[in-house]
């Protein structure tokens, strides 16, 4: 066989692998996936998991989340103080929760206490979760020692900045041309300055390590090109890297707002929602209607709203972002 006859030969067989494959969808003797493929079906014929794999957690979900909410829901119609049978009452608990001011003051303390968190743990996390993704000297120790607070419960480190931030013991009362009185927690300023501390440095460290993450699996030949390009770090860090954990910030924040919305343990321990109800959450209020007066309908009405706040404010940032659109594995792309 000549060798025009031979390249003539692999041509025609690279042509019918190439049909075959068009009609069948399935990879050749090359082992290549033609383009689109790669969602419908993988080598070796594995598909994607059914859904009896995700019975247990289905299970779990409506045993723990779905029955307690349609419980809550119930309540929230009811006249009940714990004892005897819930009364049924109707929209009485509704009524007396959109007119009761204390109710309204809560809703906008979480919202704010939210807003104070999202502004401020974002940034030191990001800069921070980028600077651990790196290979500084001393970095894995100093990321270890950073990381502490994460492993502490919300009740030791309210418990540990109560005694730091007392008036007369603490701090406060060693540094009067900083804190002045030293009463932080005496006035709805300082208080929520302390709220938004605490929360900061017990919870930056969880959201550093989606950051630090996140920057790992950022392809390293975007930075070398950026070089060659003649961009210098600060231009790497907003053109390069916030672009690619676009999707890690979406995330983050939408922790943060849960979270934020639903801030209870560390009111009850700093604050009790003082000065007066210059604190108290929406969160706090639900417990102080439930067991401090008794009243769980109101309760029960009071949780059923934060549910829906909190769901819709995710939602809308989810609409907002983009994030229901991104589909690639990649960061940012």
């Amino acid at each position: 066989m000549t060798p025009t006859s031979a390249t003539a030969a692999d041509g025609t067989r690279s042509a019918r692998r190439a049909d075959r494959t068009r009609k069948t969808g399935k990879p050749g003797k090359t082992g290549h996936t033609p383009a689109g493929t790669g969602r419908r079906a993988r080598p070796g014929g594995v598909g994607r998991p059914g859904f009896v794999w995700a019975v247990p957690a289905a299970v779990f979900f409506g045993l723990f989340a779905l029955v307690p909410l349609l419980l809550v829901l119930v309540l929230s119609f009811t006249r009940w103080s714990g004892l005897g049978d819930p009364e049924f009452a109707g929209l009485e608990n509704w009524d007396k929760l959109l007119a009761d001011p204390v109710m309204m003051d809560s809703l906008w303390l979480s919202l704010l206490l939210t807003v104070l968190g999202v502004a401020v743990q974002t940034p030191i996390s990001i800069l921070l979760g980028v600077w651990a993704a790196g290979h500084q000297r001393n970095r894995a120790v100093l990321s270890a020692i950073y990381f502490v607070p994460l492993l502490l419960s919300i009740t030791a480190v309210s418990v540990l900045w109560r005694a730091v931030l007392d008036p007369n013991f603490g701090v406060p009362s060693q540094a009067k041309w900083l804190f002045g009185d030293g009463n932080l927690l005496g006035v709805q300023a300082g208080a929520i300055g302390v709220l938004v501390f605490v929360s900061t440095w017990q919870f930056t460290p969880l959201h550093t390590l989606i950051y630090q993450g996140a920057a790992r699996a950022i392809p390293q030949v975007l930075y070398q090109a950026a070089q060659i390009d003649g961009a210098g770090t600060v231009r790497q860090f907003f053109h390069i890297t916030l672009p690619q954990l676009r999707n890690s910030i979406v995330t983050s924040m939408i922790l943060m707002v849960v979270g934020g919305l639903t801030t209870f343990d560390t009111i009850l321990i700093l604050t009790q929602g003082g000065p007066g109800t210059d604190t108290t959450n929406s969160a706090y209020y639900m417990y102080q209607k439930g067991f401090k007066s008794f009243d769980f309908g109101a309760a029960s009405a009071i949780a059923l709203l934060l549910v829906l706040v909190a769901t819709a404010v995710s939602l809308v940032m989810v609409r907002l972002t983009g994030y229901d659109k991104m589909r690639s594995t990649m960061e940012g792309v």
